[in-house]
């Protein structure tokens, strides 16, 4: 299975991108899958004026992008809390393509703050019904996000080892039942 963390904030020093490394490498090294790691700081989409609805339908400049996402069988979407709510930034790339119908999500919120995203989190669950994919019920909200991991995406408190555990393993159920059962073609 293809899985794509989206990495939401646009900022270069993220702390929220720590998570999205760890989660990362985690999958790559526990499991089978082919996991990539779309970072937003690295794209700087227009607001959204047409949908990319096929690779060949968007410019050329995001067309490696577009290979990714119309690739991916499934997503975790990792971003900060902004007023409430998760980043501008992962909005407007998510509106940029078609809904992502049956597409399992897994969603995970970070802050600074003793809270963890958990606004955004809720916010977050109406965003992937509207892209009518399947949220994970198991959500990973991380408060004081720069004591759980380190820069390189390493956990850092391995009292929190737990709740990483428990986000993955729900996500990876959902998507595995998502994806049916594998056949001799596959």
């Amino acid at each position: 299975m293809q899985i794509e963390i989206i990495s939401g904030s646009p900022r270069e020093q993220s702390v929220t991108r720590r998570v999205a490394l760890h989660l990362k490498k985690r999958l790559e090294a526990e499991t089978p899958h082919s996991v990539g790691l779309i970072d937003l700081k690295d794209y700087e989409l227009p607001m959204v004026q047409t949908v990319f609805n096929s690779v060949d339908n968007t410019p050329e400049p995001f067309r490696p992008l577009s290979r990714r996402i119309f690739a991916a069988e499934a997503f975790i979407l990792v971003t900060p809390e902004y007023n409430g709510s998760y980043s501008p930034a992962m909005k407007n790339l998510l509106d940029h393509y078609p809904k992502q119908l049956h597409k399992p999500f897994g969603l995970v919120t970070a802050s600074p703050g003793p809270l963890g995203g958990l606004r955004a989190s809720q916010q977050l669950l109406l965003l992937v019904a509207g892209l009518f994919g399947i949220a994970s019920p198991t959500l990973l909200i991380v408060p004081n996000v720069e004591k759980k991991f380190d820069a390189e995406g390493n956990l850092a408190d391995e009292s929190f080892q737990k709740n990483v555990h428990m986000f993955l393993t729900e996500y990876l159920w959902l998507a595995d039942q998502l994806a049916g059962p594998k056949t001799q073609a596959d």
